[in-house]
């Protein structure tokens, strides 16, 4: 499974951007998708992730900002972020868990977030 992420960018404080992935490859074994960042000097954390049945989990700080969502027929997920804040500056990276025993665990190259104060 490839990913490719797009979306990243600049912004000020408080505005949004919406991050994109699509999934080419070996995408009918796909389940779970999502996408974690890695803020500079820190380690990579899950952000949000979204299951084959469209259940979804969110890390804290991000709660009531950031949506995620997939078209499975597309085989995309997308990370809607709002009200940003400086400390969401990270690379935030796509992936996907495909296959069942084993399952393996792809990743994207990163998009940067820079949010400016």
């Amino acid at each position: 499974v490839q990913l490719v992420e797009s979306g990243g960018g600049l912004v000020q404080t408080g505005g949004s951007l919406r991050l994109s992935c699509v999934a080419s490859g070996s995408v009918f074994s796909i389940s779970t998708m999502g996408w974690y960042r890695q803020a500079p000097g820190k380690q990579r954390k899950l952000v949000a992730r979204i299951t084959s049945d469209d259940s979804t989990n969110y890390e804290d700080s991000v709660k009531g900002r950031f949506t995620i969502s997939r078209d499975g027929a597309k085989n995309r997920v997308y990370l809607q972020l709002n009200s940003l804040k400086p400390e969401d500056t990270a690379v935030y990276y796509c992936y996907v868990d495909a296959g069942v025993r084993p399952t393996v665990t792809y990743w994207g190259e990163g998009t940067p977030v820079t949010v400016s104060s």
